[in-house]
């Protein structure tokens, strides 16, 4: 059982004796590399020892308790803890999404509903930065277009990770969700106190760790350039400093004016592009791979309802997996925790599925 483990402490042992050597960590992406994959199989080995101490404490529990009938009671608790090991070490071996330790790109747009959507838009920005906060990842507003009742028509905003681990990795987490986002709540703006229905869209990218993995010919992209404005067309700048970026071959438009110098918002407007072009990339590449998951693409639907938030009755309710509670409050406070783990759980049950039938 479990056979496949050896040859993933070897290549532990490799990782740690490449860790050793000075050389690696002149060298940032590669090491970057090497310390994901090590922290990877760290908690692989750590579980496959767990489990063999256990099966080496329960052999020799039966073997006692053929001689002294006391030893017989520490059989029991040793089976559960046995099985319950077990069963992680097998969550832990599925193959994981390549992506999962890398920092990650989000965007938050208002959709239908108009002055209240983007209301709700804001309100998904505070709650996944108060989410970043409890993870003590660093969170940067990259761009952000407010809207006249103080919400937010769009927004682009980078969450980067402080761990190695790919479990505990950004994309690990914000990967399940993009999608359309609902509410349902009585407006500020109001009077009757109808309950209204609107939406907002959030879409993920797992951001470039460097530059030269989107390969991006200068001929493909079309650059201009022009001048920020504000709320009611309001001049800000008097210089050219706002950015429009088309990626021609894949359309790909990404803008950007947050930033007072035409290089910054050129370089952040690059940071976004390259970003998007990865995703679709990899989206393609899953598409004609004979492993292909339906599951990964979903977290990548634009179009698809993924979750509602219900003020009247604070309810949160996802879905996809059939997740439900009465905490909205908290949940827009950003203890996202338990419905993104039942995203995880459902995408782990799919993969030992697939693996089943393999």
């Amino acid at each position: 059982m479990f056979e496949s483990v050896t040859g993933l402490i070897a290549e532990h042992d490799d990782l740690q004796q490449q860790l050793s050597d000075p050389e690696l960590h002149s060298d940032p992406v590669r090491s970057k590399k090497v310390n994901r994959r090590y922290a990877e199989l760290s908690r692989i080995v750590g579980m496959y020892n767990q489990w063999r101490q256990l099966s080496d404490d329960l052999e020799a529990a039966r073997e006692l308790a053929a001689e002294d009938p006391a030893f017989a009671d520490e059989i029991p608790g040793l089976e559960q803890g046995l099985e319950e090991t077990g069963e992680k070490l097998r969550r832990l071996l599925i193959p994981r999404d390549p992506n999962d330790s890398r920092d990650v790109i989000m965007e938050i747009k208002m959709g239908e509903g108009g002055a209240e959507s983007a209301l709700f838009a804001g309100d998904l920005l505070r709650m996944y930065l108060h989410y970043a906060d409890s993870k003590r990842w660093k969170a940067e507003i990259i761009e952000q277009t407010s809207s006249d009742l103080g919400g937010i028509k769009d927004v682009q905003v980078a969450f980067k990770g402080t761990s190695s681990d790919p479990a505990e990795g950004v994309w690990a987490h914000l990967k399940y969700e993009g999608g359309v986002h609902r509410v349902q709540r009585v407006p500020a703006t109001e009077s009757q106190g109808r309950i209204h229905t609107s939406a907002a869209g959030v879409l993920v990218f797992p951001e470039v760790d460097e530059p030269e993995e989107v390969d991006i010919n200068p001929n493909d992209l079309k650059i201009d350039v022009f001048r920020s404005s504000g709320p009611g067309g309001q001049s800000v700048n008097t210089t050219d400093s706002a950015v429009r970026i088309t990626h021609v071959p894949t359309g790909i438009v990404v803008s950007m004016q947050n930033e007072k110098s035409q290089l910054q918002n050129r370089e952040a407007a690059m940071r976004v592009l390259r970003a998007r072009l990865l995703a679709k990339q990899q989206e393609e590449a899953d598409a004609e791979a004979a492993e292909f998951r339906k599951g990964q693409i979903r977290t990548m639907d634009r179009s698809e309802r993924i979750r509602t938030y219900n003020f009247p009755e604070n309810r949160i309710a996802d879905h996809r997996t059939g997740y439900k509670a009465y905490n909205l409050d908290t949940v827009m406070n950003g203890a996202l925790d338990p419905v993104i783990e039942s995203n995880i759980l459902a995408d782990e049950e799919a993969r030992l599925a697939d693996l089943a039938q393999d």
